[in-house]
């Protein structure tokens, strides 16, 4: 079972990392765009075109499914890759956890792009899955690119404005971006200082064991954590053969893929 996963850089990360929990015995493919990153500054229409050489190259390796493991190019270019390869290869897209945060009500923070905070897109999802939770959308410049880098000062500088941007007394944050979830443990802590005595510990909602589960559930696979870690790790870049960027072994999850699996 080969399971592909795509994005601009390692933003794909928390994912395969959850693939991979589910899945042990799971072929992974990251298949990510460094000649194009970041996607986020493109016209809708050029990274459209980006996001889909990634996939069909990823699909030449005849996966059993692809997850659009980035919020923007699920945005603008799943409809395209869908058109282009289902049904033999679903395709699965990453959209931000704000209904099962907002369940509890109170007030929830959205993290996320400047380029996503109070679009279109993310105003729809808030009007149709917020109920009568209590929203406040916070821009986060300069955080993907940081963690994408693995620049640790400049993730810590990001983290920090955006988080005195959200109200001290959130119940629950939902991680608008993929990349947020390699540096979660660092937004956790961010917000903790901030945050007002008494109150529960806050509730994180990102999307990588959602969508991990969701394709599994489109090609009919049940978890099975306790198989043999026999699944093999490919990396495409722009297409190319070739390994994870040595930013990626900056995080748990990238290091985690790179000792689990043989190369493949």
């Amino acid at each position: 079972m080969k399971i592909a996963l795509m994005d601009s850089g390692i933003g794909l990360l928390p994912a395969a990392a959850a693939v991979r929990r589910l899945r042990p015995d799971a072929d992974l493919l990251l298949s990510n765009d460094p000649d194009g990153m970041p996607w986020g500054p493109r016209t809708p229409e050029d990274l459209t075109g980006r996001a889909l050489d990634v996939a069909l190259a990823a699909a030449e390796h005849r996966p059993r499914a692809l997850i659009v493991a980035c919020n923007t190019a699920t945005v603008h270019a799943l409809p395209t890759l869908r058109a282009a390869l289902e049904p033999d290869v679903p395709v699965i897209g990453t959209v931000p956890a704000i209904k099962p945060a907002a369940a509890g009500g109170g007030k929830i923070a959205i993290w996320a792009t400047p380029a996503t905070t109070g679009s279109a897109y993310q105003r729809g999802l808030v009007r149709d899955f917020a109920g009568g939770a209590e929203v406040t959308e916070v821009p986060c410049p300069g955080l993907a690119d940081a963690v994408e880098h693995a620049d640790q000062e400049a993730v810590d500088r990001a983290v920090a404005a955006a988080a005195a941007l959200t109200p001290a007394d959130v119940r629950a944050v939902v991680l608008g971006c993929t990349h947020y979830e390699l540096v979660q443990e660092r937004i956790l802590a961010a917000l903790e200082e901030r945050r007002r005595p008494g109150l529960p510990p806050l509730v994180f909602h990102g999307s990588a064991d959602a969508v991990a589960a969701q394709a599994l559930r489109r090609i009919g696979a049940e978890p099975a954590p306790d198989a043999d870690p026999t699944g093999t790790l490919s990396v495409l870049l722009s297409g190319r053969p070739g390994r994870l960027p040595a930013a990626a072994l900056a995080y748990a999850e990238g290091r985690g893929l790179t000792e689990t699996a043989p190369a493949h």
